[in-house]
């Protein structure tokens, strides 16, 4: 589940825009890859970089899973190797950050603690694989408005203790005595994702609800993917218009590691 990020020698740079929610971004000059794209033909020396790239845009936009930042970290990885310019991971994670506060962590697409703005990674390679079902209400989320909503009343933001419990069940019960402090704010100004959080908490066997992000993506966290599975085939017959997609967070990393 997610985007698909492909590229090829070219004359000059150039970003193709296809897929489901392709065509919000079709017309888009600054999209986050070429925006990184450039600044890593500036890191390197090369000025921009001639590459022929295309986007095959599976996830919803503004839905707060990090797709674009995500589309940004393969196309630097790719466009590293195909041009063969040989920075190293550090060399990439510093050009990331052009496209935000996430760049770095969704850039290495593996499970870390982040602290500071998220300029503080620290790797965590004890997380299980986790059993999910997210659904998105086709309400977009923009990102600043529910940053703005929750200056006005922010909270401390600390770094909790690891779980003691490592299986999923013990992760999965140990955040649910965490927190997302942008879940407030963007439920407000977006009263679709509430919906969503309140249907997800309908479906048995789901263990764990919360917001993705800043929204407007909900999530539902379970035992198996066969519970996952008919929580999905009962969201999406309840409410056909949302995206529903059940998947397997942190499996990339995990498969990556053996």
């Amino acid at each position: 589940m997610g985007d698909v990020v492909s590229l090829a020698p070219a004359e000059r740079l150039s970003l193709a825009v296809t897929g489901p929610f392709g065509a919000a971004l079709g017309g888009d000059p600054d999209n986050l890859i070429l925006k990184a794209l450039r600044a890593l033909g500036e890191a390197a020396g090369i000025g921009e970089p001639t590459l022929a790239v295309t986007l095959d845009k599976r996830l919803p936009i503004a839905a707060g899973l990090g797709g674009g930042s995500s589309d940004a970290g393969t196309a630097l990885r790719l466009a590293n190797t195909a041009l063969d310019l040989g920075l190293d991971e550090p060399g990439l994670e510093e050009v990331s950050r052009v496209v935000g506060a996430d760049g770095p962590m969704c850039l290495r697409g593996r499970s870390a603690w982040a602290e500071g703005i998220g300029d503080r990674l620290t790797d965590e390679p004890r997380l299980p694989v986790l059993h999910a079902l997210l659904v998105n209400p086709g309400a977009p989320s923009p990102t600043g408005a529910v940053y703005h909503a929750y200056d006005v009343a922010p909270r401390q933001a600390d770094r909790p203790k690891p779980p003691t419990d490592w299986s999923p069940a013990g992760v999965a019960d140990w955040l649910g005595r965490q927190r997302n402090d942008l879940e407030a704010p963007a439920v407000a100004l977006t009263p679709a994702i509430g919906v969503a959080l309140d249907v997800l908490r309908d479906q048995a066997g789901a263990r764990l609800v919360r917001m993705s992000g800043s929204g407007a993506t909900a999530f539902a966290l379970f035992d198996d993917a066969e519970a996952a599975g008919r929580a999905a085939e009962a969201v999406s017959a309840a409410r056909p218009s949302w995206w529903v997609s059940p998947t397997a967070l942190n499996a990339t990393h995990v498969k990556a590691s053996d």
